[in-house]
């Protein structure tokens, strides 16, 4: 018997359905390929890619390292590995265009990543390594040299580069207009009347 379909007839026994045509209707065909076909979003699949990458990086790791011994350290190891794909050329103390947002020639400064990237990178990471039923306080990628690192790569390539990086202000929706209470009317001036004891002087 084909192994395929011994396991659907045992799914079959198992929830007690019966196996006849209605579950083949075209409806239910058409409610299953619509459920089926919808991929995963943009972000997602780069999530994905991104924690086979670190899991591959730590088998072929010399000695090999398992996912419950990965510290900090070695989170940092792997954007140091990382740093021979990149392509943001990040000048050196020594070279003319330090500093320099738009050099006007090439320069034998190596490629690295990009801070921004290494950022995303990080935070993908430190969503999947707790969607696996990783525990948050024992995530590598929320370490604290972790942290620090990423702020001394920002830091250094800002000049490296002359390009500072600003944090994104929050947007401040402006408070709603007050509404008009009864509270509102000792805005309103009185004025004394007129007359009255006669020659008497007003309120000044």
């Amino acid at each position: 018997m084909d192994s395929t379909a011994s396991t659907s007839h045992r799914l079959d026994l198992a929830t007690g359905d019966d196996p006849g045509p209605s579950s083949s209707s075209p409806a239910a065909n058409a409610n299953a390929a619509s459920s089926s076909s919808q991929p995963p979003s943009r972000y997602e699949s780069q999530k994905r890619r991104d924690w086979n990458t670190f899991l591959q990086y730590l088998k072929n790791h010399k000695p090999p390292l398992t996912l419950s011994r990965c510290s900090g350290a070695h989170v940092i190891e792997f954007m140091k590995y990382l740093d021979q794909f990149g392509k943001t050329k990040v000048h050196s103390t020594s070279c003319p265009y330090f500093g320099h947002p738009n050099p006007p020639a090439q320069c034998a400064c190596p490629l690295k990543q990009a801070w921004g990237s290494l950022d995303a990178l990080i935070g993908r990471l430190r969503a999947a390594y707790e969607e696996t039923g990783g525990q948050p306080d024992s995530n590598p990628f929320a370490a604290r040299a972790v942290r620090i690192y990423l702020r001394e790569v920002r830091e250094a390539q800002a000049k490296a580069r002359g390009i500072p990086y600003e944090k994104k202000k929050r947007k401040r929706h402006p408070p709603p207009p007050p509404s008009v209470t009864a509270s509102a009317a000792v805005n309103v001036t009185v004025v004394p009347p007129t007359g009255g004891d006669g020659g008497g002087k007003g309120v000044p």
